[in-house]
């Protein structure tokens, strides 16, 4: 486990001497768990360097303490080693790479040409498939805009059927509409559909013209044919489409294509900035945290990223980075990924240069909020944690806080709820419901002692603890009596964890044997806190038992109809989900829902629409 004992020394030793002068990837392990996957020009050179006695970074001191085993793999060049290690920081995400956590992918539209009738349609990543990909979109807007016309123009089919058919199948409604030339109902031959396919990528790059001049002759068509209606539609088409070409959110594959990059570091973390430029304009941007980065070198941080950030992205034309290491094998892997030209560039000075420090200017200030937002989370989470063990008079930080609450109705359908937060903050994952099953009516006190009950027998019979675990900290909604069936319940199952109940009149903090509360400041973060607790446990208690009278409702209407048993009722409902769905259903829907028949359908239905009235129904209108 630890690098310091002799057999690790000597097995270490021994590979060290034995390294090639070769390009490839090596893999740092501890205990045959990868800490570290990097690539090298010389593994002899790059592997020996991490186990001389050197100054060396925070972050490569601690992989070097905990490394008592390495592999290597030659590769047969650089660009083949950059490759190589791509490929197993994906597959096996270490923890002391770079792994970038990114939900913010912009759209591309996709557009299949492999298959014989392409469809439209929008991908979140741009995979090396054969398929042609037009994009980033900034904003979901622009897309659907785009989209929205282009189908217009050039009616595409964007379902999921798998064609050509051996028959022809009924056209959907977007063939009756004119969004669709029906492929699938053999409308429309395969020559024709990709002459269509090949107007919509000449239009994607930006090749607007032809589209405009021939909308413009079936608009003045039209006019002359006294089709007036069709002629307005094709002038609001031309129209979309000069607005189309005027903003800036179209990717445009000419001129002025370019991705900004930039790292900023403060010792600690490091963000990453990036800068989309489209047609010569500033399209938007994004930062990207790199938490353990902060002290590393620059070149190496935004190499790392780039090969991470364009793993499923097509890079721009011209990439414009702070620094980065072994640039012409970069500049490769980046023209691969987007199987055209690419330029690498790390600018000095200039017109390029200033976009790179605005870069820069942008991380460093991503930078800054970031953290002023995880000393605000830190004060309302863990720092509010600590306050309230402080008040508590508690010996150690409540890490996992369980909180309870009761709901019912006048005494029926009475539930609980079991909410976590970890560390300060939601764990709902861990939330749980109960039914309560031994107290007739509103008794609240009774409750609370079976819901307590359950909860602690579940850790004496063994449940999995990582369901189950005990708390390290019990709120229980309610004054002291609450308090004190909720503690007498869990002293009985042979537990004995901090327990208390915050009272919601003047939210006072009530513990055991206390004859007085304790009253936190209005501001306090712990009382902050243990109020989201209460109302949480609150929030998640009320819409169980909501959704349990909801059912109980469906269930009860439907009990009153002759001929809807247990089995057809859950049949209905789970078709038709709720007594709405159940009701605006017509006779033949009803009827074909498994189990159902005739005669019991029309019972149903007759049950759900009874008829009006003649003294209810509203008299015909005089002339």
């Amino acid at each position: 486990m630890n690098r310091n004992t002799s057999e690790t020394q000597e097995n270490i030793r021994r590979k060290l001497e034995l390294l090639p002068d070769s390009p490839g990837c090596y893999l740092m392990k501890q205990d045959g768990e990868i800490l570290y996957v990097g690539k090298a020009v010389s593994l002899q050179s790059r592997v020996r360097s991490y186990f001389r006695e050197q100054d060396q970074t925070p972050k490569v001191a601690s992989l070097v303490e905990r490394i008592d085993d390495f592999d290597t793999i030659l590769c047969s060049s650089n660009l083949e080693a950059l490759m190589l290690e791509c490929n197993l920081i994906k597959l096996h995400k270490p923890f002391y790479n770079i792994l970038l956590k990114d939900d913010k992918h912009y759209p591309y539209i996709r557009i299949n040409v492999m298959e014989p009738f392409p469809k439209l349609e929008i991908a979140r990543h741009a995979d090396a498939d054969g398929a042609r990909y037009f994009g980033p979109y900034v904003g979901t807007g622009a897309i659907r805009q785009t989209m929205a016309l282009l189908r217009r123009m050039f009616p595409m089919r964007t379902c999921s059927l798998k064609l050509p058919s051996a028959r022809p199948l009924r056209p959907c409604v977007n063939y009756e509409i004119g969004l669709c030339r029906a492929p699938c109902a053999h409308k429309i031959t395969p020559e024709e559909y990709a002459q269509m396919t090949d107007g919509v990528i000449a239009f994607l790059k930006g090749r607007y013209k032809p589209v405009v001049q021939k909308l413009e002759e079936e608009m003045k068509a039209a006019s002359l044919a006294m089709q007036y209606e069709r002629a307005g539609e094709l002038r609001d088409t031309i129209h979309d489409v000069h607005g189309l070409m005027e903003q800036q959110n179209v990717l445009r594959v000419d001129v002025g294509e370019q991705d900004i990059i930039a790292v900023a570091q403060d010792g600690l973390d490091a963000m990453a900035q990036v800068l989309f430029i489209r047609g010569g304009k500033m399209i938007g941007g994004d930062a990207y945290a790199l938490p353990r980065e902060g002290n590393e070198p620059a070149d190496e941080v935004l190499t790392a990223f780039l090969l991470q950030f364009y793993e499923d992205r097509v890079p721009a034309r011209e990439v414009l980075v702070q620094a980065v290491t072994d640039q012409e094998t970069t500049e490769l892997w980046l023209r691969g990924r987007r199987e055209g030209a690419v330029t690498l560039l790390v600018p000095q000075r200039g017109e390029k240069r200033e976009l790179v420090e605005n870069s820069l200017r942008n991380a460093q200030d991503a930078l800054r909020k970031r953290n002023a937002r995880d000393q605000i989370m830190h004060e309302r989470t863990v720092g509010a944690a600590e306050e309230l063990a402080q008040a508590l008079g508690l010996s150690m930080l409540p890490r996992r806080i369980e909180g309870f609450d009761i709901s019912n109705t006048q005494g029926h359908q009475s539930v609980a709820s079991m909410v976590v937060f970890t560390n300060g903050a939601p764990d709902k994952k861990a939330y749980r419901r109960f039914r309560i099953k031994t107290v007739e009516g509103a008794n609240d006190f009774a409750s609370m002692h079976e819901v307590l009950s359950r909860r602690f027998r579940r850790v004496n019979a063994q449940q999995p603890l990582d369901r189950w675990p005990l708390p390290d900290l019990v709120l229980v909604d309610g004054g002291p009596e609450q308090l004190r069936f909720a503690r007498e319940a869990m002293l009985a199952e042979g537990f004995d964890v901090p327990m208390f109940g915050l009272a919601k009149r003047r939210e006072e903090i009530w513990l055991p044997d206390k004859d007085a509360p304790v009253v936190l400041d209005r501001h306090s973060p712990a009382l902050h806190l243990v109020e989201r607790i209460r109302d949480e446990a609150h929030r998640f208690a009320i819409t169980h038992h909501r959704g349990l009278r909801g059912k109980a409702a469906v269930r009860s209407r439907l009990e009153e109809i002759p001929g809807i048993g247990p089995a057809r009722r859950r049949a209905l409902l789970a078709a038709f989900r709720t007594m709405k769905g159940v009701s605006e259903a017509t006779l033949d829907e009803l009827a074909a829902v498994k189990g159902m028949s005739r005669p019991a359908a029309e019972a149903l239905y007759a049950a759900l629409h009874p008829p009006v009235p003649p003294e209810m129904a509203q008299p015909p209108l005089e002339a």
